[in-house]
């Protein structure tokens, strides 16, 4: 896989506990954050076109279409999706379902952050190598992409850039026609696809209201709609309450007017496929498109949405939503949890390095303040107090990341403070067990020197042990999950969707399941213009996650 062959570089998983990732991505959510006012370029696109798509007149009255979301991380996971969608047809089970003439991307198109370089790299180079021209004699499958948060830390500059362009408006076969980071497309049979995007805060710009308002002029009673969201928040609500009302006053206000029945709803963010269903829709979680894997385990069995507990007053009726699916099963995902021990340091050897130096520096002060050793030496044992508070901050800042709910932070706390006293507890040990070994009176700087050679090493491995057995731990009580798999790195159980209307008006929902993704590609010269340049090894082979999901 040379790069100047394919025209990007192939990238390795993102390593989410590497320090500096920690740093700048902690910085740049932080910024986004507070600054996201200024920083929405949303207010900005009421410029740009408003125009709502028209894809109703298909042949047949009927229409294929594929929903990815949460794709741009490492090459081998990412183009494994990105090469099942390009194929002529998948065969699952005892089907054969047709490549989608619309590919919906629903978020988080690009790890960690938003740039030009991310995304050719990440994102379109992949896709591009998958489906490099579009297929002949047929028409040209249509892009359309929705952005998430990751895609929002440069305030949509890169995504805009690179999604709503008016010239030259392809990645590889798919072509782009949106102009905003929103859309709305008349679907055949009665459908409407909606696309919100509401990252960062709780409200909806008011060009957008204006944009969805002007295609809603042009719904019916009859019709029935399909709500694209970033992320599921009404998973999300379950502690946080007021994260859905965004969503319920777009239905609420702009949708139900019309008499036209919201019937599914369908997100990333969460990686991983889950789903519930109700009495009026289906809630539909697919976030496998390439980045790591995410517990199912932890999902709740049984939503109400919208939350009772919500201060919108004149929220819609709350209703229960079942779960009826997940991918990959509960067993399964709690297996998986158990693979952090091994996981974590192999994938993540910045972070061992971290914990390691934190370590010795604190072992070195807590040592030296113990011995009252010599003036220089005492130059790196002065600061112990400085070293715990240190540990103690960083380790409650890592239990209480900010999606954490306000209601249930003692417990982020509580298992914060544990862990640090943990890890205060192994430097503890590790002093007592450097004073009792020869090295710790030889002259200086050799001890210094051990420590580095000898001490660091181990102690950085089994520092992470401990941080191991604290997401492990923590992760049962719904704390740090998300950094319990992302530490991990799962780059396997990836999924996406293949949606179907038909000429009488039925939508069937195909979730399809990967187990194992593909490592090793061979190059396919001979093939034709829109073959994918790089052809799996061994066979990637898809499957149903669960039966067809049949919605009228």
């Amino acid at each position: 896989m040379d790069p100047k062959e394919l025209g990007f570089t192939p990238q390795r998983p993102v390593g989410w506990l590497a320090p500096l990732l920690l740093l700048s991505t902690g910085l740049r959510t932080l910024l986004a954050i507070l600054f996201g006012a200024y920083l929405d370029k949303r207010e900005l696109q009421n410029s740009l076109d408003g125009s709502w798509f028209d894809l109703s007149a298909t042949e047949n009255d009927e229409l294929w279409f594929d929903y990815v979301a949460d794709l741009g991380d490492g090459f081998h996971a990412t183009y494994s999706v990105a090469w099942l969608l390009a194929q002529d047809s998948l065969t699952v089970g005892d089907a054969e379902l047709p490549r989608g003439q619309v590919l919906l991307m629903g978020g988080d198109q690009v790890y960690p952050l938003a740039s030009g370089d991310g995304y050719e790299s990440r994102m379109k180079g992949p896709y591009r190598a998958a489906l490099p021209e579009p297929p002949a004699r047929q028409p040209r499958p249509t892009l359309f992409v929705l952005p998430g948060n990751h895609d929002w830390y440069d305030g949509l500059t890169a995504f805009l850039r690179l999604f709503a362009r008016r010239k030259d408006g392809h990645i590889g076969g798919w072509r782009t026609q949106q102009r905003r980071s929103y859309f709305a497309v008349k679907l055949p049979g009665d459908w409407w696809l909606f696309a919100m995007d509401e990252q960062f805060g709780a409200y909806i710009d008011d060009p957008q209201l204006q944009y969805f308002e002007e295609a809603a002029k042009n719904v019916g009673p009859r019709d029935r709609i399909m709500l694209m969201t970033p992320s599921p928040k009404w998973v999300k609500a379950a502690e946080d309450p007021e994260t859905y009302d965004a969503i319920d006053y777009l239905i609420r206000m702009i949708l139900a007017p019309t008499g036209a029945n919201v019937r599914v709803l369908v997100s990333g963010d969460l990686h991983h496929y889950a789903r519930y269903s109700g009495e009026d829709r289906e809630l539909i979680t697919c976030g496998g498109g390439g980045a790591y894997l995410l517990a199912t385990h932890q999902l709740p069995e049984q939503l109400t949405v919208p939350p009772e507990e919500t201060l919108t007053r004149n929220k819609s009726r709350s209703r229960t939503y079942d779960l009826r699916s997940r991918f990959p099963s509960k067993a399964a995902s709690k297996r998986m949890s158990w693979g952090v021990f091994h996981r974590v340091p192999t994938r993540n050897p910045g972070f061992v390095t971290m914990l390691g130096l934190i370590q010795t520096l604190t072992m070195l002060a807590a040592a030296g303040a113990a011995s009252q050793g010599g003036n220089i030496q005492r130059l790196f044992t002065i600061p112990l107090s400085l070293m715990v508070v240190l540990i103690m901050a960083g380790t409650v800042m890592f239990a209480k990341p900010p999606g954490a709910s306000l209601n249930n932070h003692a417990r982020h706390w509580l298992f914060g403070l544990g862990h640090g006293f943990a890890q205060i507890g192994l430097a503890v040990l590790g002093a007592w067990l450097w004073l009792n070994l020869p090295v710790h009176d030889w002259p200086w700087p050799v001890p210094l020197a051990a420590a580095i050679a000898i001490y660091w090493p181990v102690v950085g491995f089994l520092s992470t042990q401990v941080c191991a057995l604290y997401l492990l731990i923590a992760g049962m009580f719904n704390v740090n999950v998300n950094e319990l798999f992302a530490g991990q790195g799962i780059e396997d159980a990836k999924s996406f969707l293949r949606l179907h209307i038909t000429a009488d008006g039925t939508l069937t929902i195909h979730p399809i399941g990967v187990d194992k993704i593909c490592k090793k590609w061979v190059a396919d010269p001979e093939g034709d213009p829109h073959s994918s340049w790089l052809r799996p090894e061994q066979p990637l082979v898809p499957h149903r996650i669960e039966p067809p999901i049949e919605v009228r």
